[in-house]
């Protein structure tokens, strides 16, 4: 896994600055304001930093956004970072600011002056986040070197509010690391096997293999994975870190390991972004590595399923109907919307053992809802409008695009079959929505239910403000804030 760039806290020690190799970062605000670090630099680089905060380049720069003095007089740094920062800064602001340190940084030994700084330790978590490289498959990878110094005026306090956020940024790496592998190294045998290896931080992993599916009815998620040589496999994770009689909350991903579409075959072009496919399956395991790390005092089990979607002589065909865990009918019109297949049988399951406090599941299930919503959010669908609004404050807190769609009647007769109980496609007609409502069939009445179309936020071509370009890690942070603010106990 990747493993996040070292960052320690220190007392600000001034008389250490003039030595320092690599590069030093200062944060001034719109004023221009120079706190004891920022002074130093500016006095051993005989006014020249004062020389750019003053200058219009400097006025013109937005919170967050930084420049670099290249090779300064008066340092043994090769490099000094300035930051533009509002004295007042927000967390989206001081985030960003330490994403702009960690793209700046390239190898180099990064000293952080930021003894007058506020929300030091989100800063530290942006520069984290940011910090990221996948290199696993390059024959001549580029080594992470490097580590990060914060000095600041309180470093213990600063430590152990970061300590946490450093744990949602190691089950982001995780996510990434998942979303970005290709799918011969990522089959269902070492993705459930990477799981497996989580037990050591207090998980509880069990591996379900196709004899047990079988055995507890999972027919529709056993179909999709039928064409394939690779056998399916549900992965369920327990943290049991809140009371003991407290039900859980229950997470429920999507992991198709690769989507060819099966009978009915997606198009050649652009399949290789299907290694992708497995999205929802790798958030999850990312927010139950974070939980463990950070040990919450919350009870949380996520359930993956995993399977490889294939077209073969044994594959499910377009017209067959298949009985669900739940007993019913499901007519397969189009193998490529296998998703809902795989996550129905998975959340019947989770429902009908755990009995949980309240279910979220995450799929990168639609094209659908990249076309409504393109990169920026993802598609959140609610039987229970209060969990719903904890979910999408979650989300607005930790600066992950969320967006609310609706469900209805009207979309769930889209579904309906002449020869089984339903169909799993509703037509191109809010397929997004038809997509979420076959999933709702699945839901018991009394059991609060999100489900999340990360189809257009989980991988990206373009970096985004905490991630380089590729898996973005979304949905990690918001699900630990919303466990955090609605499941944790004092």
């Amino acid at each position: 896994m990747t493993d996040l760039t070292p960052i320690s806290f220190s007392q600000t020690d001034i008389d250490k600055i003039a030595s320092h190799k690599g590069r030093i970062a200062v944060f001034v605000n719109p004023e221009g304001r120079l706190d004891a670090g920022a002074r130093r630099v500016n006095k051993l680089m005989r006014g020249a930093l004062a020389r750019l905060v003053e200058g219009e380049k400097f006025a013109q720069m937005k919170p967050g956004q930084g420049v670099a003095m290249a090779y300064p007089a008066g340092l043994a740094a090769e490099a000094v970072d300035v930051i533009h920062l509002p004295r007042r800064i927000s967390v989206k602001e001081a985030r960003r600011a330490g994403a702009s340190l960690a793209k700046a940084r390239g190898t180099a030994d990064l000293l952080v002056l930021a003894a007058g700084m506020r929300r030091v330790a989100e800063m530290a978590f942006g520069l984290a986040m940011r910090d990221y490289g996948f290199e696993d498959h390059k024959s001549a990878p580029k080594d992470r070197e490097g580590t990060v110094t914060v000095m600041c005026s309180k470093p213990e306090e600063a430590q152990a509010e970061a300590a946490p956020l450093m744990a949602v940024a190691e089950g982001a790496f995780m996510t990434r690391d998942l979303i970005n592998a290709p799918a011969n190294v990522l089959t269902t045998t070492e993705f459930a096997d990477r799981l497996a290896a989580m037990e050591k931080l207090g998980l509880k992993v069990e591996v379900l293999e196709e004899a047990a599916l079988e055995k507890l009815g999972m027919r529709t998620l056993l179909c999709v994975g039928q064409g394939s040589d690779s056998p399916s496999k549900v992965v369920v994770m327990r943290w049991e870190g809140g009371a003991k009689d407290a039900a859980p909350l229950a997470l429920v991903g999507k992991g198709v390991v690769f989507d060819t579409g099966g009978i009915s075959l997606k198009p050649g072009a652009g399949m290789e972004d299907m290694t992708m496919d497995m999205g929802g399956a790798g958030v999850v395991a990312g927010v139950m590595r974070s939980l463990a790390l950070r040990k919450a005092k919350a009870n949380v089990v996520g359930l993956v399923g995993l399977v490889e979607n294939m077209p073969s002589g044994n594959a499910t065909r377009p017209g067959d109907v298949i009985t669900s865990m739940k007993g019913d009918t499901v007519e397969v019109i189009n193998t490529d919307a296998e998703g809902r297949l795989v996550l129905c049988d998975v959340m019947w399951y989770a429902q009908d053992r755990f009995k949980p406090a309240a279910m979220v599941d995450l799929a990168t299930l639609t094209g659908a809802i990249i076309v409504g919503l393109g990169h920026e959010n993802a598609g959140v669908f609610s039987n229970n409008d209060g969990f719903c609004a904890d979910f999408l404050k979650a989300a607005e807190t930790e600066g992950e695009g969320a967006w609310r769609m609706p469900l209805g009647q009207a979309y769930d007769d889209l579904l309906k079959s002449r020869i089984a109980d339903m169909k799993n496609i509703g037509g191109r007609a809010a397929g997004s929505i038809t997509a979420a409502q076959f999933l709702q069939r699945f839901v018991k009445e009394e059991t609060p239910w999100i489900h999340l179309d990360i189809a257009g936020v989980a991988s990206v071509k373009s970096e985004t403000a905490l991630a380089p370009t590729g898996a973005t890690g979304w949905g990690v942070a918001a699900l630990n804030r919303l466990v955090a603010d609605r499941f944790e106990t004092e």
